[in-house]
């Protein structure tokens, strides 16, 4: 089989394992493609991965977001999101390597109400109301951001990880999940860079930040009460 193939395969099976059922099937043809490929293409595929389940996983983005909508000074929306970003790097090496583990329910859950506490506090910003996450923005993203990681270490080992690379998939996973990461926050900058830009009407202007938090709050808190009614069935 040619490397090209080896590597077309491996990129299909990880695509499909993200969107797919049968947890345990999935896995077991994830890891037997990725035994029969080598490095490069190990690292191509997890690193595309990577990217599709944060580019598709809604609720980290949107946890993502809703930090843009209280941090406005740029220096500090970097460190925010590098707090982040070494948290959940933590987590998912940590729970990847089975040094720690956590069940999957309680953690989508809690993910669900992570981006809803968020929603609560852009609104105490904007009334002007003493903020947290306003005052200290990376302590709270680093806190959040370790229970996001064991999330992001649950859709990895939903595709299994090739045991021969283990380090290596792990970390090209890692990477795809930033490179997805800081796509969508460039994305979100230029938007709003565009919209500084153009002379929109008043209504817009007046009313997208307040319609945005309410989506914000009303999309998690539809999440977490589905995702805790999965506890009792």
């Amino acid at each position: 089989m040619s490397r090209t193939l080896r590597w077309w395969l491996l990129s299909l099976a990880c695509s499909y394992a993200g969107f797919a059922g049968a947890h345990e099937v999935r896995a077991a043809d994830v890891v037997a493609i990725a035994a029969a490929a080598g490095p490069l293409e190990v690292a191509r595929a997890y690193l595309t991965h990577g990217i599709t389940h944060i580019l598709f996983g809604y609720d980290h983005l949107l946890f993502v977001l809703a930090l843009m909508l209280i941090v406005r000074n740029t220096r500090v929306l970097v460190a925010t999101i590098t707090a982040f970003t070494l948290a959940h790097s933590i987590t998912l090496a940590l729970a990847t390597l089975a040094y720690a583990q956590v069940p999957g329910p309680p953690v989508e859950a809690t993910i669900a109400l992570s981006i809803l506490l968020l929603a609560g506090e852009i609104v105490r910003v904007r009334r002007g109301q003493p903020s947290l996450t306003q005052r200290r923005p990376w302590i709270v993203a680093f806190a959040f951001g370790l229970l996001h990681g064991f999330g992001f270490a649950g859709a990895l080992a939903g595709i299994g990880l090739p045991h021969g690379d283990l380090p290596l998939a792990l970390f090209a996973f890692n990477v795809g999940v930033e490179v997805g990461q800081l796509a969508f926050i460039a994305g979100v900058l230029a938007v709003l860079a565009l919209a500084r830009r153009v002379a929109l009407p008043a209504v817009i202007t007046r009313y997208t930040y307040p319609v945005v938090t309410l989506g914000i709050g009303a999309l998690s808190a539809f999440w977490l009460i589905e995702r805790v009614s999965v506890f009792w069935t």
